[in-house]
């Protein structure tokens, strides 16, 4: 049982067909991480929400009219990557461009669940083509099940939202932490994206000329890819000692979320975090940084809190950081 639905959107063929197939446009409306390879036989791998990514091949890519590409889901037996057919095909109109989707190779059960997801990041797809963002997506602040992973694609997304259009003037700013510009916690974050991704096998070449926020997203995809493929059983070597797998994917958690929060605190901006995923952060943030002597950590001495602190006041405040007032 096929979906079919026709939205249109207020701008041309050309830059829709963008809006539906390059990564830096994608994260805008539908996925936290997007890898795609645009061309036919080319493979695509989009994290829509995290701990949920589709993935398939690209059978047509006609820029500005048409892409069709294989479907299915990593982990589901059910439905796996390749085994149904999304097409969609762009048609210009009065006032902008119809996008129609069809979603061809489902059961009954699995078209109802994918209408329910195709209808609401169409919306978020009009959304994103009327003000250029469809803002934070409630269904990627914090999934049902959190994990070391599935917890870091959350907070990578935040910290995605939080690093777009940060401009050349912000750069040099003060960050909450005291030894870090917003330019040197920008070098920090990608060394530590690509140290923590090189564990699980990822390659990541980074591109200091490019926008921050597709920096991070550049080396965030591969090194939460490469997790996802190896798992968090066991221990891995990083540097010179082997650690628990799960504690290295923690630590990329608790640097996505509070160097989010540092970021945001730097250029005066909100951080949505959702409740959840702070309080599970949290819970990483006491296995990972020690209560006591902090020397040679990176992190200072935890801030006291009011018991009234919220779950994302008492990560900071855990790690060091002075909390932001008013």
């Amino acid at each position: 049982m096929p979906f079919d639905k026709t939205v249109v959107v207020p701008l041309d063929p050309d830059a829709t067909f963008d809006l539906v197939t390059k990564p830096e446009r994608l994260r805008r409306w539908q996925a936290v991480a997007a890898r795609v390879d645009l061309h036919a036989g080319g493979e695509y791998r989009w994290t829509i929400v995290p701990g949920h990514s589709a993935a398939g091949t690209f059978r047509e890519v006609e820029p500005g009219r048409r892409v069709v590409f294989s479907w299915g889901w990593e982990g589901d037996d059910e439905l796996p990557p390749g085994s149904s057919i999304v097409s969609v095909t762009l048609t210009p109109t009065t006032g902008g461009t119809e996008v129609r989707l069809v979603h061809d190779g489902l059961d009954d059960v699995q078209a109802a669940r994918h209408a329910e997801g195709w209808d609401h990041y169409l919306d978020r797809l009009v959304a994103a083509a009327t003000t250029g963002d469809a803002g934070p997506d409630e269904w990627a602040a914090a999934p049902d099940h959190l994990d070391e992973l599935s917890s870091a694609e959350a907070a990578l997304a935040v910290t995605q939202r939080v690093s777009r259009n940060i401009s050349d003037g912000d750069m040099t700013k003060q960050t909450p932490c005291t030894e870090y510009t917003v330019s040197q916690l920008a070098e920090h974050l990608i060394r530590s994206i690509t140290n923590l991704g090189s564990a699980a096998g990822a390659k990541i070449v980074d591109d200091p000329t490019k926008p921050l926020e597709i920096r991070i997203a550049d080396a965030a995809q591969p090194a939460l890819e490469a997790w996802r493929e190896r798992g968090l059983d066991g221990n891995v070597s990083l540097g010179s000692s082997p650690m628990p797998a799960t504690m290295i994917v923690g630590i990329l958690s608790l640097e996505f979320l509070v160097h989010a929060w540092d970021l945001a605190a730097a250029v005066d901006r909100e951080a949505a975090i959702d409740p959840a995923l702070a309080e599970y952060v949290l819970g990483l943030a006491h296995a990972i940084i020690p209560k006591g002597d902090r020397t040679g950590t990176g992190f200072a001495e935890a801030i006291p809190v009011e018991h009234t602190a919220d779950s994302l006041e008492r990560l900071i405040a855990y790690t060091g950081r002075p909390l932001r007032t008013a």
